[in-house]
């Protein structure tokens, strides 16, 4: 039997105001194991796209609609989740409202870049945020 690495997506959520303010990112406390804080995301589903997954993810997970505006990057490592070899595509996504945690996520919290709590984050998410932080930095 052939065995691969399992296929993740995850968001970052950037919420604006109604104005068109930008306001932060989205991070969830887990509900499950690994504890702690994440950015929103999950399992691409058999026969789903990477892009209708993370879509999905984000309104079972935050209660909103986002749109796609960008893809991140691919992360491989490994050792980058401590449960089993995990790929994740990451992408930028936009959304309007108030993040509500549901599904898999505990609560749901807006963060401002400045304000963003990396010792409480799991998996390489810090990393992921410092690479989105970097690119927009450009």
């Amino acid at each position: 039997m052939i065995q691969t690495p399992f296929l993740a997506v995850d968001g970052i959520v950037e919420i604006y105001s109604d104005a068109g303010v930008f306001d932060g990112i989205v991070l969830i406390e887990r509900l499950n194991t690994p504890k702690g804080l994440a950015l929103p995301g999950g399992f691409v589903d058999i026969g789903e796209t990477v892009e209708t997954a993370v879509v999905r993810e984000m309104k079972e997970e935050l209660t909103l609609d986002v749109t796609i505006e960008s893809l991140l990057g691919i992360y491989s490592d490994p050792a980058r989740d401590s449960r089993f070899h995990c790929v994740s595509i990451v992408y930028v996504c936009k959304a309007f409202g108030v993040p509500v945690g549901a599904d898999d996520a505990k609560e749901a919290f807006v963060y401002a870049l400045d304000d963003i709590p990396y010792d409480k984050l799991v998996f390489d998410h810090a990393q992921i945020i410092r690479d989105y932080y970097a690119s927009k930095q450009d």
